[in-house]
């Protein structure tokens, strides 16, 4: 059983595994990688980071999830 602790995404409480990384919890919401906006603390996250940027324990996370149409 891994770690977990709390943090603010979207602005509601939520908890993450130690270690977790920007691109893993993309995923684990069930969103696309290439169809998202991270910011963490107000600082937008590189795409080509998400995959090596890790969540700490209070972060606050803004995803925006862009949809097409037309």
């Amino acid at each position: 059983m891994s770690e977990t602790f709390s943090i603010t995404l979207n602005g509601e409480p939520h908890a993450v595994s130690v270690g977790t990384t920007v691109d893993a919890l993309v995923r684990s919401l069930g969103m696309k990688v290439r169809r998202v906006a991270v910011e963490i603390n107000r600082e937008i996250v590189a795409r080509a980071k998400y995959e090596s940027v890790r969540i700490a324990p209070g972060d606050e996370v803004e995803i925006v999830n862009f949809v097409g149409g037309g």
